[in-house]
């Protein structure tokens, strides 16, 4: 082997090599009179080492082409660079080349051959070559573990874990339970993850430090923190960063952000430098506690790490100030930031939850003319604005928009826009894309249903729900609420009384505070206060603010002043400040001729300092 395939293989399989000593060594390739199979093995491995998998291909390509066999070294690599780009077509030519060169029983070869169909998601054509292998290695299971696990199958995962610990006539390695200890946590199967520790504890596998840590990170997300915590703190292993940052997410992901902050101060007394994961992690600390000052303390220390212009960093960061209610120190972060797909994502999302949906749109925009490209999550974070927006030619123009870009085949975005010609009130634009759907979940079912309730045809939203059931989806407590609104708003009275009992006794739903005062805002409007009095004290828990609300309101339209006087001196107590009850209070006196009282009830508000706020309206000047 000449010189420069000497220096590659020496380099090999350590990190990349510098692009300036790849084109160095391919230049001297081309310039070599006779090429081996070693020389284009050493050059293939290469490119895919330094992620480079289009050469790699390329020169694999001119291997064959060239009447040179690969052999048994080249097969992997260029398996490995197909699963990487990631080509399924280019993939099976190339398995196909393999049998033909009498390489299909070789288990290295079949190995790459597992590792490149599940990076291309063809879990079954992995599945199929790794039954018919007569001999498995532990490399084969744990190529199959894990790559069930990353498409989306972790209870497969388990399986495959299950058939190798009872018959795969291989013992399990670190590299398995680093694998299968994923799908533990995923499934929050803390039974299985603790036979994992277990066999871990039997084979000495534990002085593996990212052993320890998937250990921590199944335990934390199971909701063991506890157990999450002895390993954590075993003294006679070591931690590395990923250990803390693992205990510090499983805190944060199990509601205890106060913990999460303590042991990230411990972590800094200790000199453990954070990294980003981590301190991503303290952003969501801060996010749960809505603590702008902690967050502020760690965007300092990110300053500081030199860690702010990392991408997951930059994304915490926007998100944390957003959810924070400080969406304009969210855009300092942002206009000073990368401006990445993932930080546009945030700063939409954070308008549009922050009830901003026009800056989420123009954010949208400014996007699009800054040549950035949209991604699946942007849509999920930009739909809501538009929904909020109601406005019909923002909802022509994002659907033009997703049919462009082909987001429209996502089912997702297709939900999302029923949900915003639903709230725009184009119900027929709403229906056809519904019925165009070839699967209905809940959510698009849920959209559908809320479209028809909220713009008065109630019935329909009712016909509507007796289909979901049929097909098999069953609603839940959102469903029943908008149902009983609709209802509630469209005087049918006797459908809705029947709708809440259905509730509760067909479908085994505990009725929360909206849907109780749903139905009381149903009976007071129909003049049935007594009943809807009956109600409120039935209830398992104290009515709130829109419970006595609703029926305050019943009680002056028919002008119950007992009943309204009762549900008034509870509105005092809840939301003193709110000026509207006293009005309503006045009103229902008023009607009565009880003009002592409206007075009484004016002075009332002078002695708490209450002015009645002036009535306006807005329109919009231009479609912008």
């Amino acid at each position: 082997m000449n010189g420069p395939f000497r220096a590659l293989s020496k380099h090999s399989p350590s990190p990349p090599l510098p692009l300036s000593l790849l084109r160095h060594a391919h230049h001297l390739f081309d310039q070599t009179p006779t090429r081996t199979p070693p020389s284009y093995n050493s050059l293939i491995r290469a490119y895919v080492q330094s992620h480079l998998p289009h050469h790699a291909m390329r020169l694999f390509a001119h291997m064959v082409s060239s009447g040179l066999r690969p052999d048994h070294f080249t097969f992997p690599f260029a398996l490995k660079a197909c699963g990487d780009l990631p080509l399924p077509k280019l993939g099976a030519a190339v398995h196909r080349t393999v049998l033909a060169s009498g390489f299909g029983s070789d288990a290295y070869v079949r190995n790459a051959l597992i590792a490149m169909y599940m990076n291309c998601r063809d879990k079954d054509a992995a599945a199929k070559v790794f039954d018919e292998m007569a001999n498995r290695s532990v490399v084969s299971w744990n190529t199959m573990i894990s790559g069930c696990f990353r498409n989306g199958c972790a209870d497969e995962a388990l399986a495959v874990f299950d058939r190798m610990v009872v018959g795969g006539g291989v013992e399990i390695d670190r590299a398995t339970v680093v694998s299968v200890l994923p799908a533990c946590a995923h499934l929050r199967d803390l039974g299985r993850g603790r036979r994992v520790n277990k066999l871990v504890d039997e084979l000495g596998l534990g002085a593996y430090v990212p052993v320890r840590n998937s250990l921590i990170d199944m335990y934390a997300k199971c909701g063991d923190l506890r157990e999450a915590r002895r390993v954590f703190e075993d003294g006679k292993f070591e931690r590395d960063v990923v250990s803390w940052t693992a205990m510090i997410g499983g805190y944060v992901h199990n509601g205890s952000p106060n913990e999460a902050l303590a042991l990230s101060y411990r972590m800094l007394q200790l000199g453990v430098r954070p990294n980003a994961v981590t301190m991503a992690s303290l952003l969501s600390a801060c996010t749960s506690l809505a603590s702008i000052f902690h967050g502020k303390c760690i965007h300092a220390l990110l300053i500081r790490l030199r860690l702010e212009s990392d991408i997951i960093v930059e994304t915490a960061l926007i998100d944390m100030y957003a959810k924070s209610d400080n969406v304009e120190l969210g855009l300092k972060v942002f206009d000073k930031g990368s401006r990445r797909t993932a930080t546009w994502n945030a700063i939409i999302s954070g308008n549009a939850r922050n009830g901003e949906p026009i800056s989420a749109i123009r954010h949208f925009k400014l996007m699009l003319e800054e040549a950035v490209r949209p991604d699946l999550a942007t849509i999920a974070s930009l739909l809501p604005a538009y929904a909020e927006a109601a406005d019909l030619q923002r909802a022509g123009n994002i659907h033009c928009c997703l049919l462009k870009t082909g987001f429209l085949q996502s089912m997702e975005a297709t939900t999302g826009l029923i949900d915003i010609y639903a709230k725009a009130g184009n119900l027929d634009a709403a229906w056809v894309l519904f019925h165009g759907l070839r699967v209905k979940d809940f959510v698009a079912w849920s959209a559908i249903i809320a479209g028809y309730g909220m713009h008065g045809h109630a019935r329909v939203a009712l016909l509507l729900l007796n289909r979901m059931v049929e097909s098999g989806i069953e609603p839940n407590e959102v469903t029943f609420t908008s149902l009983l609104y609709s209802c509630s708003h469209a005087g049918l009275i006797d459908e809705g009384v029947r709708l809440f009992d259905r509730m509760i006794k067909v479908h085994r739903l505990k009725p929360n505070v909206d849907h109780y005062a749903c139905v009381v805002d149903l009976l007071g409007r129909a003049g049935r206060l007594e009943e809807a009095y009956g109600l409120i004290r039935e209830m398992p828990f104290e009515p709130n603010y829109a419970v006595w609300g609703a029926l305050l309101g019943g009680c002056v339209t028919y002008a119950n002043v007992e009943l309204g006087e009762l549900a008034a001196k509870h509105l005092f107590e809840i939301e003193p400040e709110n000026t509207g009850n006293y009005v309503l209070l006045g009103n229902i006196y008023a009607a009565l001729g009880r003009w002592q009282d409206v007075a009484t009830v004016r002075k009332m508000m002078v002695g708490r300092g209450l002015v009645k706020d002036a009535g306006c309206s807005l329109i919009e000047a231009s479609g912008a």
